[in-house]
């Protein structure tokens, strides 16, 4: 005799193997990862469920990872939470109210009209920090100093030259505008509410956390700030980053001379498998990837260390992403869920 019970679990049971039957298996992408040396993690999650999590070369959950320049998006992120707390005028505020030097009688003109949106789109027009000159910016007394002295190579707002001297300038400012170190600020509004704990990361001879570069996370923190996003800001039931400040970082303002890719307040985008991605993205590999049509993030590490083979990790992880998660899920019905392997 036929009970609702067993009718429901019978159909349930029926729906989960059509399911099944349906989804496609992340097999390709746990191989194609294996034969990277260089690769530590990949994690997926759609709808908000964790459906696929390896890790690789002794590396696990608990282990923290140098996400390099994925940290500007992290930065940019306590940017729009300080705006909407009043602490920070907007991103139309001039920089020189943060830096007394850049007023003085001798001070560079062009300079006084660098803004805050300047630094978040990597426009400030100062020669960049990064490059050939980074070497010399991180072993200067002074961090600061040194990236505000570099000449003027274009006007403010014009065009990119990627520096983290300028999201460290962000640093700067939050210090001073919070009245808190970047790190006990970014503990209290971003990491508190994300229900995690974020390790302290290096800071500069003057004791400013490092803007945009050696943040510490684990591959599930980076899963939890990219999820951050996907759902406009909100975590945990609560709005963590204001909605609309997560809507402007993801509008291009400027494009990459080198790569050609678009980048927004501290966020690059590009079209994936057909999907249109936003992905914070770090040196040798680190990568926060949300596609909002999918409902899904995707989250990579991989060793920083200096190698040749660094540029060729990056473009297979990239090519891993794009054509054995996106592409893969983008291939199925939107309403079947993805199972991991």
């Amino acid at each position: 005799m036929w009970t609702l019970a067993r009718f429901v679990i019978v159909l349930a049971a029926v729906a989960a193997a059509a399911c099944a039957a349906e989804a496609p298996r992340f097999d390709a992408a746990v191989k194609a990862a294996a034969r990277l040396p260089r690769l530590h993690s990949l994690l997926v999650s759609r709808h908000g469920e964790l459906i696929l999590e390896r890790y690789f070369h002794g590396t696990g959950a608990a282990s923290h990872q140098n996400v390099k320049s994925a940290s500007k998006s992290l930065i940019s992120a306590l940017v729009g939470v300080a705006i909407d707390k009043g602490l920070i005028a907007g991103v139309r505020a001039p920089i020189a109210q943060y830096f007394p030097e850049l007023n003085g009688p001798k001070a560079d003109a062009v300079k006084r009209k660098i803004t805050i949106e300047d630094l978040l789109t990597m426009r400030s027009g100062l020669e960049s920090t990064s490059r050939w000159n980074y070497g010399a910016w991180v072993g200067s007394p002074d961090w600061v100093k040194f990236a505000l002295t570099r000449r003027v190579v274009a006007s403010p707002g014009e065009q990119m030259d990627y520096s983290t001297g300028n999201t460290h300038l962000l640093s700067a400012i939050l210090t001073k505008a919070t009245h808190k170190d970047t790190w006990a600020f970014a503990q209290e509004v971003l990491a508190k509410p994300l229900g995690i704990t974020l390790a302290q990361w290096p800071r500069d001879p003057q004791g400013i956390y490092f803007g945009g570069n050696d943040m510490l996370l684990t591959p599930r923190q980076m899963l939890a700030f990219g999820e951050t996003y996907l759902h406009h800001g909100k975590a945990l039931g609560k709005q963590v980053v204001p909605a609309a400040w997560v809507d402007t970082s993801f509008i291009p303002r400027t494009q990459s001379r080198f790569s050609g890719r678009y980048y927004g307040y501290g966020w690059w985008m590009d079209e994936l498998a057909g999907q249109q991605t936003y992905y914070a993205w770090g040196f040798g590999g680190q990568y926060i990837f949300i596609v909002p049509a999918l409902d899904l993030v995707v989250v990579t590490t991989s060793s920083v260390a200096l190698g040749d083979d660094r540029h060729e990790h990056r473009s297979a992880v990239h090519e891993l992403v794009e054509r054995d998660v996106i592409g893969a899920i983008a291939e199925q019905r939107a309403d079947v869920p993805v199972r991991a392997d």
